[in-house]
């Protein structure tokens, strides 16, 4: 199915493959580059002025940005609220730990439980509008619950593959959402090779991460936020925990994109970006450091934080772009300390965040002792789930 325009509703103008810059049709159904099979990325007229008057304050979802988002024909949006979450401060881990300005962005708010409902909410979205009849997806858990919840909204077939040691939660709201779960034993890059094997034919759209270009637009939303929850300025510091790495890319597409349309003053700096992974799983910092060349052959284990076991991200290079252009770094935490994370932000700050978000805090913690952070930076952590879904992992565990 081809659209032949875009009405005002969005400034949506094409897509560009994210290595050489190719430039793609956003009218169209697409996948990854044909010319170097990387990850397409949207782009918008931003050569006329754009007021921050076009943000809709009546609505409070993150389709209150339409304008920068690539959907063109507004009855095609599947919805369930998702997108502006709170942002918290937290001022006893601040006080604790020598802080001056420590916040928190609590994705686990979402519809489903996570920040997946954004990319998933945009994707499908796109899909109803191209015409898709079915999607399926690899997941490690939230992106697979996501995707069940809004191909039922938006009468889609969904088609879900994830470990089998997957927490049951996630398994259990698959099914209720009437999707069809297979299990596999594995990580994501199994499911992944699974699904190309289900889905030879083409006949379900592969909404894996970065494979598509509209997930990706969901999550820059939480970009789009932030700057408007903290007054147009951005924090000096944000951690994100970076397992496919769409919402560290996304957010910083927002960013310069923000930039561009003048929405952030010239003085505003953009903020160091730290990618946050899990000891077991670390495909990113071992390219980053120079461990390897690239990800391709890297072998991870299983983690609490079931959204850090990638270890094959395709968007290995869009990230460590992203790193390099904020002189941001990546760290790696252990098992134990995302527990102690967990129990530090539940006791003290009464969150229950995903072993993610708690990776997060702990980057945050080691960073300041070392240095690379100082106590008077404005600090952002983002939080990407609910710990609730988590239980199987954690049960038990929450003592020393």
């Amino acid at each position: 199915m081809k659209l032949v325009s875009s009405p005002p509703l969005s400034r949506l103008s094409s897509l560009h493959c994210s290595q050489c810059g190719t430039v793609y049709s956003a009218f169209e159904m697409q996948h990854t580059s044909a010319c170097c099979r990387v990850p397409l990325v949207a782009d918008y007229d931003l050569t006329e002025p754009l007021s921050k008057d076009v943000i809709n304050q009546a609505e409070p979802s993150m389709w209150r940005y339409a304008a920068l988002l690539p959907l063109l024909h507004d009855e095609n949006r599947v919805s369930l609220g998702e997108g502006l979450t709170p942002l918290l401060s937290l001022p006893r881990l601040a006080g604790q730990y020598g802080f001056d300005a420590l916040f928190l962005k609590d994705e686990g708010q979402n519809p489903t439980g996570s920040f997946k409902a954004r990319g998933l909410s945009m994707a499908i979205s796109k899909a109803k509008e191209l015409g898709v009849e079915g999607c399926i997806i690899p997941t490690a858990g939230n992106a697979g619950v996501a995707l069940a919840a809004y191909c039922a909204r938006a009468g889609l077939s969904a088609t879900v593959v994830m470990p089998r040691h997957t927490p049951a939660s996630f398994r259990e709201e698959c099914y209720w959402y009437g999707a069809d779960v297979e299990l596999v034993d594995g990580l994501i890059s199994d499911c992944g090779a699974r699904v190309r094997q289900r889905n030879a034919g083409g006949e379900l759209l592969d909404v894996s991460t970065l494979k598509e270009p509209y997930r990706l637009e969901g999550k820059k939303t939480m970009g789009y936020e932030i700057a408007e929850q903290l007054g147009w300025r951005l924090p000096d510091v944000l951690l994100y925990p970076a397992g496919g790495g769409t919402g560290l890319i996304g957010i910083w597409k927002a960013f310069q994109e923000m930039k561009q349309l003048g929405w952030l003053a010239p003085e505003v700096a953009l903020p160091r970006m730290v990618a946050v992974q899990a000891e077991n799983c670390c495909p990113l910092l071992e390219t980053y450091e120079g461990r390897q060349a690239n990800c391709h052959d890297y072998h991870g284990r299983p983690t609490l934080a079931n959204g850090l076991a990638v270890p094959h991200p395709l968007g290995e290079a869009m990230m460590l772009r992203v790193l390099r252009e904020s002189g941001g770094t990546v760290v790696s935490i252990s098992e134990e300390d995302m527990l102690t994370g967990m129990r530090e932000l539940g006791r003290h700050e009464g969150l229950f965040v995903a072993p993610e978000g708690a990776a997060v805090w702990m980057a945050a913690r080691r960073l300041l002792s070392s240095g690379w952070l100082r106590a008077e930076e404005r600090v952002l952590l983002l939080n990407t789930g609910n710990g609730q879904k988590y239980l199987d992992n954690v049960m038990g565990r929450a003592q020393r």
